[in-house]
Formats: C-alpha cells, structure tokens, sequence
C-alpha cells in the first residue's frame, strides 16, 4: 500500500515517499498527508530540518498514480489540484531547510514538488523533468515552476517534448545544486539540511517567506489556468485514456 513515512535522524526530518513499485507514484492519500507532515515538522521545536526522498534505488517520485489517473473525471480536477496546491504552499511557507534528495527519476508533480524544496541533492543516474504531455495532461503549473528557473526557451522545449533531463544538463541550468555517488545523495542531503538549519534562524525564514512571497502570485494564477485546462482534458478523456492504456500494458507485462 503506498504510504508517506516520516523519521527523524537527529533533528531531521525525513519524509519518504514509499510507492517503490510504482516509482514512487503518490496517491491523493499521499498528497494530503504530505502537507500535514510538513506543517507538523515545521511547528516542532525538535527538528531543526526536512529532507524528502522516495523510497528504494529507482525514483524520487514520478508524479501522479496513474491508477487513480484512469478513474478521474472533470469533477475530480479541483479537488485533485486544491491537494497540491496545499502541498506546494506547504513546502514554500516552511521555515526550516527543506532538500530534496532525489533518488532517481523526479517527473511530473514529483518534479514540481522537489522545484518547491530550498535545494536538490541527486547522483548521476536521476532524470528530472515534466513528461505530462505524454500521458495527456497539460503542463501548466510545472510550466510556471520551470519558467522561474529557466525561462521561456527551454521551458517550451521540456513542457512540449515532455523529454527529461539527466542529472548532469540539470545541473548545468542550475536545477540541481549538486550531484553525489548514489550511496551518499541522502546523508549529504541530511548533512545539507543541519548546514542550513544552523545560519541565523530569524534571517533565513524571513529570506523564505519573501521566496514564497514572491513565487505565490503566480503559481495561484497558474493553479487557477491548470484548473479551466485540465477540466477541459479530462472532460475530453484524454488523461485517462492514456494513463489506463499504460496500466493496461504494465499489468501485462507483469503476468
């Protein structure tokens, strides 16, 4: 069953993302959770910093269960999207450092989530990117994530071919601060995360809060377009379409 695990490893919190044969897929359950624990961590006086990881050797996370996906319709949207923006505002209006150790592949809304976190620690072998208009959804808020990063022109590139990154071309566009073995990408996130945690508390959460100031204008407007546009595709069916012919081909392979 996936389920989101929470640890603390002296004074650090690490949150899990445990759905390992699915790539770390999360379910709406997830989402929600994932919100919670970020607000619970922030509030105890006993952690002094967040790292998010995905559980096993292949992925970070790969974005939305495509199981779920294939049962979606236009009336799942806001409800669907209300679940991330939460997440998302939950990770931006932290206080404490937040690092994303990536672990391997980091698509889609997991590749938004890990956008959203302070740095991102990852190895050689981890792709990074936006493939949604693969699986028929529009890309919109990754788009708005990425156009903060990168800009328009490789931002149109990745949101139209879907292709992703490896580490390496990630790192040069400055997506990833840096690239470790795979054995270490998690102590040295932890290790980044207690780095961080011991600058001048007062400085670094008012320097997140304008972070967050200044990212939140546009990542609502860009929820508000992702709302009318996916509407608009899971009316049509597209989605679904796509995600339960990959589930479909999947489940034959595994038999």
């Amino acid at each position: 069953m996936p389920t989101l695990d929470v640890t603390i490893d002296n004074r650090i919190g690490i949150i899990t993302l445990n759905n390992p044969a699915a790539l770390n897929a999360w379910t709406q359950q997830m989402q929600r959770d994932m919100g919670v624990r970020l607000d619970e961590l922030d509030a105890d006086p006993e952690v002094d910093g967040i790292v998010i990881t995905g559980a096993g050797d292949r992925a970070f996370c790969s974005g939305q269960d495509l199981n779920e996906v294939a049962g979606f319709t236009e009336n799942h949207v806001e409800e669907w999207l209300e679940n991330f923006r939460q997440v998302y505002d939950a990770v931006l209006s932290n206080s404490k450092p937040v690092i994303a150790a990536l672990n391997g592949v980091t698509a889609g809304s997991g590749y938004q989530l890990a956008l959203l976190c302070d740095l991102r620690i990852a190895h050689a072998g981890v792709r990074i990117g936006q493939p949604e208009v693969r699986s028929g959804i529009p890309s919109i808020t990754g788009m708005y994530l990425t156009w903060q990063s990168l800009g328009y022109s490789k931002t149109a590139e990745m949101m139209l071919t879907g292709r992703l990154l490896d580490a390496r071309e990630a790192a040069d566009l400055g997506l990833i601060a840096e690239i470790r073995p795979q054995e270490e990408v998690l102590a040295r996130s932890i290790e980044l995360a207690r780095e961080l945690a011991s600058l001048p508390k007062q400085a670094f959460a008012l320097t997140k809060q304008r972070i967050r100031a200044t990212l939140m204008p546009g990542l609502e407007d860009a929820f508000a377009a992702a709302l009318e546009a996916d509407k608009h595709a899971y009316g049509d069916g597209e989605p679904q379409r796509t995600a339960g012919s990959f589930v479909a081909k999947k489940d034959a392979r595994s038999k």
